[in-house]
Parts: structure tokens; C-alpha cells; sequence
């Protein structure tokens, strides 16, 4: 069993998004709403429906064609912007949805170009209200080793506790050996996070691991606390905190 918080949402579950959600494409804006509602598809974070009356139209294509769910029937449609097209990316909810979502548009994230709660701008998908993110300063001891070699060992780390993944370790820049790590040109990016600045691989008795180290320059406003520090995979190398050996976690998120 994992030692880190499950996510609780129960699937199909439906709540009103009390933020104003907007979403552009090529420059325009797709949809402005204060009406959208979360709807939990899978248990760890919900997507964003959007009352048609909020969507811009004249986007819109009819693509003819529909498409079966437990949440109803819905019309697909793709968008057009000048010469940029998006095909089958919205989904269109008719009389048969779930209650509070008939005449909603459920748009697939990544054909967006860019998603903003207010006026911060969301990566990857919608954050989960019922998820907690926080870094903590501590003053535990965290050693990181791989095949026996000490990448970083510091007393001064920022622990980030996240509903649903396990706990990550940021690790002051002066704390870790920084001979073993490779530039990276890889980026990733999260809903609470932001997105990452670098990325490293690992270079350990002359075998590279890709992507096992990434650092945030400008996060969040909430996890101000990891800015420029270092973080490593659980998953990929061995951790050692307060003189325990913590076993390898099998989620792989950053």
C-alpha cells in the first residue's frame, strides 16, 4: 500500500467550478465562463464541461457524427481558427446527459493552446479542488544514491506532500553532486507546479539514466518554496531518509 493520501472523487461525480475558466486557440478565444462544472471522468482529476451558451460558435464544427458515454450522448465537434484546425476535440452533451450537463461542451485539453483559472494559466489538465500541494521546509536528512553512487545528501530539504503521489524531495543545488548530472532538453509541466525550467539525466560509472532530476525556476505562487531546487524520481533511484531506506514508489509523475 502506498504511504501517501488516495484520491477520493468518486467517478461520474459532478461540481460547479466557482473560477471563471477560459481557454484560447491561435490567438482567439474559445470560451469564457463562470458557469463550468467539474466532472470527474477517472478519480484523480476532473475536466471542465462548459455551457454552450459560453462557448464562441462560430469556432465550431459539426462533425456529424456522435459519440456514447455513461455521461450521455454527445455531438462531436471540432474547432476552426483561421487556418489552425482542430477536428473531434469537443464533445457536446444533448437531453440524455447527466443531470447539469445537457448543452455543455467538454473540449479536450491538449487541443487547446493555452487554459487559464482567473487569470493564471493552467498546465496539463484542470486542478483537482479535493487535491492538496504543499512544500514544506524540514530539516530531515535525504541522501539520493543510484547503483551505490551519492548524487545529493542535504539536511535542509523541501518536502512536497501531493494528494495521490508520493512525497518528493527538493534538494538545495549546493547539496547534490552535480558532476553525475547531463542537461536534459526534456520539460514537463503540472497543474500545481507549473512548468519545469530543467531537466537532467544521470550519468553513474559511464551508463547515462535519462530524466531523472528536474527543477522549477518559477513555480506557483503556492510551491514559491521549491524554486531552483532539485528534485529526483523516487521510481528511479534510491532515497534514504533520516537513515531509512524508502522503498521505490511505482507512480511516475514530477
Amino acid at each position: 500500500m502506498p504511504d501517501y493520501p488516495k484520491a477520493i472523487a468518486l467517478v461520474d461525480r459532478i461540481e460547479p467550478v466557482p473560477r471563471r475558466i477560459r481557454a484560447f486557440l491561435a490567438g482567439e478565444r474559445v470560451l469564457d465562463t463562470t458557469r463550468a462544472q467539474y466532472v470527474w471522468e477517472w478519480p484523480f482529476y476532473p475536466q471542465y464541461y462548459i455551457p454552450i451558451a459560453d462557448v464562441n460558435r462560430s469556432l465550431l464544427i459539426d462533425e456529424q457524427r456522435t459519440e456514447e458515454s455513461r455521461r450521455g450522448t454527445a455531438r462531436l465537434h471540432g474547432l476552426r481558427v483561421g487556418e489552425t484546425v482542430r477536428r473531434a476535440c469537443g464533445s457536446w452533451y444533448g437531453d440524455d446527459a447527466l443531470p447539469g450537463l445537457a448543452d455543455t461542451i467538454r473540449f479536450d485539453w491538449a487541443d487547446m493552446d493555452s487554459w487559464f483559472e482567473e487569470d493564471e494559466e493552467v498546465f496539463v489538465h484542470p486542478r483537482n479542488p479535493y487535491a492538496r500541494v504543499d512544500a514544506l521546509r524540514s530539516t530531515r536528512s535525504v541522501r539520493v544514491e543510484l547503483d551505490g553512487v551519492v548524487l545529493a545528501e542535504s539536511t535542509s530539504p523541501v518536502l512536497v506532500f501531493e494528494t495521490g503521489l508520493p512525497t518528493r524531495y527538493y534538494l538545495n543545488r549546493t547539496d547534490v553532486n552535480v558532476s553525475h548530472l547531463v542537461p536534459s532538453a526534456t520539460t514537463t509541466a503540472c497543474p500545481y507546479k507549473g512548468r519545469t525550467s530543467d531537466y537532467w539525466s544521470v550519468r553513474v560509472d559511464g551508463t547515462v539514466h535519462p530524466d531523472l532530476a528536474w527543477s522549477y525556476a518559477f513555480p506557483t505562487a503556492a510551491l514559491l518554496p521549491i524554486a531552483g531546487l532539485i528534485a529526483f524520481y523516487n521510481e528511479k533511484v534510491d532515497l534514504v531518509v533520516d537513515g531509512e531506506r524508502l522503498s521505490r514508489p511505482k507512480t511516475h509523475f514530477s
